[in-house]
C-alpha cells in the first residue's frame, strides 16, 4: 500500500511559484531520507533533491538555487518550494524515500511559456 501524498502541481506562467506538499507515513519519514523526483513526458525519472533525516539537502544541477526541499517531522511532511519556474519544469512530481521505493500517483507541473 503505497503511503506517500503529493499535492500542490498546478498550472503557472514562466518565473511563478508553486509549493509541493508529500504527506506520507512516520515508518517511512522517521528513518529515510526524502526526496523529491519528476518525470518529463518522454524522459527518464530524475532525481530533483533530497533532504536527509538530520536536514542535509542535495539538488539537482538544474535547480540553480530555484528550489528549496525541506521536511517537517511534526507533520511527517516533506515539502518542495519551487521559484523561478521555466517551461522544461513542467513535469510529474514525485516524492519518496532515497534510494526510491513503491511510488505515489505524483502531481502535475505545468509552466507555461
Amino acid at each position: 500500500q503505497v503511503q506517500l501524498v503529493e499535492s500542490g502541481g498546478g498550472l503557472v506562467q514562466t518565473g511563478g511559484s508553486l509549493r509541493l506538499t508529500c504527506v506520507t507515513s512516520r515508518n517511512i519519514f522517521s528513518t529515510n531520507t526524502m526526496a523529491w523526483y519528476r518525470q518529463a513526458p518522454g524522459k527518464w525519472r530524475e532525481l530533483v533533491a533530497y533532504v536527509t533525516t538530520s536536514g542535509k539537502t542535495n539538488y539537482g544541477d538544474f535547480m540553480r538555487g530555484r528550489f528549496v526541499i525541506s521536511r517537517d517531522s511534526a507533520k511527517n511532511t516533506v515539502y518542495l518550494q519551487m521559484d523561478s519556474l521555466q517551461p522544461d519544469d513542467t513535469a510529474v512530481y514525485y516524492c519518496n524515500s532515497y534510494p526510491a521505493g513503491s511510488w505515489g500517483q505524483g502531481t502535475q507541473v505545468t509552466v507555461s511559456s
